[in-house]
């Protein structure tokens, strides 16, 4: 069991006591936990199966943490989990999934208002009987049916870089079985997707008794949903499913690709069958002749396409946008590629909020394979995060000084600030500061409500300053958590173009920010991409692949991403806009 999944089942389990108003000094300490084990590098289901004592030295870890820890690596389950919801319904904790609507008001709309579900909540708030609760108010409802949105959305689907780790979970379980012969995932994964509704697989074999068999023991297993001579559906983990189909080996690439969509995407490949007298399905491409069809193609996507006088798409292009356009002109993008990545430009230390000092970030970049990264820890209006003020920010540019002195690896530091644009405008510090950057990010953290035109006001006036290089997270979202803030993006992208500013896909899975068309719409106005982590600790520094997924979803190539360049190839971009 994953770390990640771990920590799930413990902050479950804190949600659920905070519900019932147990100990206050108990909930914290699950939530503690929680983050200890999410955080960690080693593995908690390996120190609980072989020595459950190890995980009380570790801090943040306390004796009732290790022991759930231990009974759920043990016995697969928490059983005061399944105790507490036989009293409380579990559709509950969807209501904790709306922003802003913690444990204790989604207990007192339970215990007032007899509220289950999303559904009876939406209808309470509807009718005005959720402001007359104490400690609600008008403002308070319709908050919860601004979000109600955001928590249906997250109750359907989870981010893309989770289905990547189930991916990989399930893949390693299948590939142990002897009877498959090929496997592949297809679906809105294939797709790249940033939220995925559920996962399907598709393997070939000749005994698919042995295939459907093997899929049930997975360990993970909450439910098979259907079971057939060819399909079986199960439930995973928080009742994710997971469909696997079993074709035949001249049908695996017409089913790839018909399974791996976009259902507008195979829509067009129809028609154009069609126009050529043929007919495709998962089962192949046939041609037509009358009442006869005769197979043509069908064992490989590539030879599926081909049969059709069509590329073989990148599955991160088909949702019927440009692809086939660009097709026609024989102008399909040699899409970006992790390995083209040369710097990250945007990571936190132990300055601000960030977990790891600026050489444990820079080395580990380099193990990584980069040349090159900018430390660029909050200004001082992020005052939760300890942000920098002036006299704290010059420090650190003569520490990242010496360090880049000291070192004889050609491995370089940039010396950066994530500089806030204040909610009255300017940026949080003064130009002649700035101006001694290599690297200045601007961003907003505050003010996120302001009204559109005032938002809109502030990046572009950030994109003015001579002293900005790039806009980070330009629209604030967080994927299932809150909604982009209302910004002209149109009137951004014009000022990053007229001032030659940049400006940043972050990488995080929760933000993902540029989205995937907001990266065409650059790449069609000429405005470079920077695919940055926004590390807050080493193992952050992963992030960069889902990145890279959402960039090559808005067709980027490496041309079209700045960060490809060498450091001085990118101060030569920057100084001749």
């Amino acid at each position: 069991m994953e770390n990640g999944q771990i920590s799930a089942q413990i902050t479950k389990l804190a949600d659920l006591l905070e519900f019932q108003g147990a100990n206050s000094f108990k909930i914290r300490a699950y939530r503690r936990g929680a983050r200890v084990i999410k955080d960690s590098t080693e593995s908690f289901s390996t120190m609980a199966q072989s020595d459950p004592s190890v995980l009380l030295e570790i801090d943040g870890i306390g004796k009732g943490v290790a022991e759930k820890i231990t009974q759920l690596i043990q016995e697969g389950e928490i059983s005061e989990i399944n105790e507490i919801l036989e009293t409380v319904p579990a559709t509950v904790l969807d209501i904790l999934r709306i922003p802003g609507l913690g444990p204790k008001k989604a207990a007192a709309l339970y215990q007032e208002l007899g509220i289950q579900t999303l559904e009876q909540l939406q209808a309470a708030c509807e009718a005005g009987e959720v402001q007359k609760l104490k400690g609600f108010a008008a403002k308070t409802e319709q908050s919860i049916l601004e979000g109600m949105a955001i928590a249906t959305a997250a109750n359907e689907r989870i981010y893309w870089s989770e289905a990547d780790q189930l991916a990989s979970s399930l893949a390693s379980h299948l590939n142990q079985c002897e009877s498959i012969g090929q496997l592949e995932f297809a679906g809105s994964y294939r797709r790249g997707r940033e939220t995925v509704g559920d996962l399907d697989i598709l393997v070939v074999s000749q005994d698919p008794a042995s295939v459907m068999a093997h899929f049930g023991n997975y360990p993970d297993l909450e439910q098979i949903i259907v079971q057939g001579d060819t399909k079986m559906s199960i439930r995973v983990g928080n009742s994710f499913q997971v469909d696997l189909r079993v074709v035949e080996a001249d049908a695996f690439g017409a089913a790839l690709q018909y399974f791996t969509g976009s259902k507008d995407h195979n829509v067009e490949v129809r028609g154009r069958a069609k126009q050529l007298g043929m007919k495709i399905n998962e089962y192949g491409v046939f041609q037509v002749d009358g009442d006869s069809e005769t197979y043509i193609a069908g064992a490989t996507e590539s030879e599926v396409y081909e049969a059709l006088g069509m590329p073989c798409f990148a599955p991160e292009l088909r949702e019927a946008r440009t692809e086939f356009d660009w097709a026609a002109q024989n102008a399909l993008p040699d899409l970006i590629e992790l390995a083209q990545i040369q710097g990250d430009l945007h990571m936190h230390t132990t300055a601000t909020d960030g977990k790891a000092s600026i050489e444990e970030m820079a080395d580990a970049a380099q193990a990584r394979g980069l040349k090159y990264i900018a430390i660029t820890d909050h200004s001082q209006r992020v005052s939760v995060a300890n942000g920098l003020d002036a006299e704290r920010l010059l420090a650190q540019w003569k520490e990242i000084d010496a360090i880049n002195a000291a070192r004889d690896d050609n491995f370089l530091i940039l010396k950066g600030i994530e500089c806030d644009i204040l909610e009255s405008g300017p940026m949080d510090l003064p130009d002649e500061v700035l101006a001694q950057a290599d690297w200045v990010i601007a961003s907003v953290h505050f003010g996120q409500k302001q009204p559109r035109q005032q938002i809109t006001d502030r990046i572009t006036n950030a994109l003015e300053n001579p002293h900005v290089d790039i806009i980070a997270h330009p629209t604030g979202r967080l994927i299932n958590r809150r909604e982009a803030y209302e910004v002209d993006i149109e009137a951004v992208f014009q000022a990053a173009k007229e001032n030659g500013k940049l400006l940043e896909l972050n990488a995080n899975p929760v933000r993902l920010d540029l989205h995937d068309v907001h990266c065409a719409m650059a790449r069609e106005r000429g405005i470079p991409i920077v695919i940055n982590s926004d590390a807050h600790k080493i193992s952050g520094l992963d992030v960069l692949p889902y990145g890279i997924k959402q960039a090559r979803r808005g067709g980027l190539t490496a041309a079209h991403v700045a960060n490809t360049l060498s450091w001085p190839e990118l101060q030569k971009l920057l100084s001749n806009s």
